[in-house]
């Protein structure tokens, strides 16, 4: 009875020490795809970031997305991306730009656009740090960003921040106050009738 019930208590200790690693054997690929499902909600998200380039510095706005669409917002610059055509418009100027910009100059400004790049083109590894799981991209050949690093909150599977090597370069992304929205696709294209005074640069 004794051996019995020593066994018992080690197999609940073994279980006890087991089972959790177990909960935690995601991929990260189920971890992209768990965090795509939470980003991509139908109505769209929001969220604060702060963002800094080694070669523009830093800066603070806020994001809002739906799908591929986005509007970002600085206190220099406002970005509105419809899926295909990117207005940028700088306060210092009063002009407004208009690009069909790359999937790195997107990245720039959304970095939830990694939500489709991940699933082709990428080898992808993970290891966990803290309370977040931490997946690193790495392109299988040239791409105008050859590797990414994403930090995933293990609870919510929001990303709470994004490395982005670029041109030799890193590019990091810290996120904040992410909140489902319901957003209509008019918030991501630039109204003219909103600034009239704004000289438009049409350079595609």
């Amino acid at each position: 009875m004794k051996n019995v019930l020593q066994r018992l208590i080690l197999f609940v200790g073994v279980c006890a020490c087991i089972l959790p690693v177990f909960a935690q054997q995601l991929t990260a690929r189920q971890v992209l795809d768990k965090t795509a499902t939470v980003m991509g909600n139908r109505g769209g998200a929001s969220a604060s970031f702060v963002l800094k380039d080694p070669k523009l510095g830093k800066s603070t706005g806020t994001l809002q997305i739906k799908g591929d669409k986005f509007f970002a917002k600085t206190p220099q610059a406002m970005i509105w991306f419809n899926g295909k055509t990117q207005w940028s418009y700088l306060a210092n100027t009063n002009e407004v730009s208009v690009t069909n910009p790359t999937e790195s100059q997107r990245m720039a400004m959304n970095p939830y656009t990694f939500i489709n790049m991940y699933k082709q083109g990428y080898d992808l590894s993970m290891k966990i740090v803290g309370s977040n799981y931490q997946v690193v991209l790495k392109a299988q050949g040239p791409k105008s960003i050859p590797e990414m690093h994403i930090t995933v909150n293990k609870r919510t599977f929001v990303p709470q921040d994004i490395k982005i090597k670029r041109n030799g370069q890193w590019l990091t992304i810290a996120i904040s106050k992410f909140m489902r929205r319901n957003f209509s696709d008019a918030v991501f294209s630039f109204n003219a009738k909103d600034f009239p005074s704004a000289e438009v640069i049409d350079l595609r």
